[in-house]
């Protein structure tokens, strides 16, 4: 039977973005049920009390998508006890290195030159194109485990925005989530007390200008036009989601029936 949590949001301390993804609705009235998905940022920073509140919701897998240039910077997660570990990364561990070395280190000239005219968004679209088109080995391997045995479940990356985002959102089409509600989700990650601190090396006169965050902000927001480039992405090159998941991902009716069954009321 799986375990009932409260309604109500913890506060962790070193956890940003958690959240249960239970209750969103399905195009044939069914919900996401309460307590077997959830979704939230990396766990290297989990005070004991964030442990201890992590381990209450008796997980049995924890997919994490960062890669090791991710996990170097922030380090491992916090292990907790009985639960599988599964790094599945969705983004290439060179394209992490350069992308928080600039984030860290970029002088304003430097963050004008690669963020300025539309190019953070730009280069976030073409990320979320990329994660799904290009890492569908990943994305079946996770749809198939959580219709075999592993949940309840939490998926992160580093903020839990972009790449668990796009797992989440996966997920949740193969469940049959109304896509009004994937959306609305995903764009829950825009709230204050869930976005990721941005760190940076200078003296914070020079490091955190107006200018500089509004340079940043295209990478740390939750936009919808991200989302939606990625379900673009899904249509133009399968044709619809039952494509995607079909002949993309190679999960059969069969397993997403598994998968209704497991995580849907």
């Amino acid at each position: 039977m799986t375990q009932q949590v409260p309604s109500t949001e913890p506060e962790l301390a070193g956890v940003r973005n958690f959240r249960d993804v239970g209750g969103l609705p399905t195009v044939d009235g069914r919900r996401v049920r309460h307590g077997v998905l959830f979704r939230s940022g990396h766990l290297a920073h989990a005070t004991e009390e964030d442990a201890a509140f992590l381990a209450s919701l008796r997980l049995h897998t924890i997919f994490d998508f960062r890669n090791a240039a991710d996990q170097k910077l922030e380090g491992p997660d916090v292990e907790l006890p009985g639960v599988r570990n599964v790094n599945l990364p969705l983004s290439d561990p060179a394209d992490g290195a350069e992308f928080w070395k600039m984030v860290r280190d970029g002088d304003l000239d430097q963050l004008r030159a690669l963020l300025d005219d539309g190019k953070g968004a730009a280069r976030m679209t073409t990320s979320y194109r990329q994660i799904v088109k290009e890492r569908t080995a990943e994305h079946s391997r996770v749809l198939r485990a959580l219709a075999e045995d592993s949940v309840p479940a939490l998926m992160h990356c580093a903020a839990g925005k972009d790449r668990a985002g796009v797992s989440i959102a996966v997920t949740l089409l193969a469940l049959g989530v109304e896509r009004e509600a994937i959306v609305a989700d995903y764009l829950e990650s825009n709230a204050k007390h869930r976005r990721y601190r941005v760190r940076r090396s200078g003296s914070a006169d020079t490091a955190y200008t107006p200018e500089v965050m509004d340079l940043l902000s295209p990478l740390f927001d939750a936009r919808a036009e991200y989302l939606q480039a990625a379900f673009a992405s899904i249509e133009e090159t399968w044709g619809d989601v039952d494509g995607y998941l079909d002949r993309g991902l190679g999960v059969t009716p069969a397993v997403r029936e598994r998968l209704r069954d497991r995580l849907l009321d």
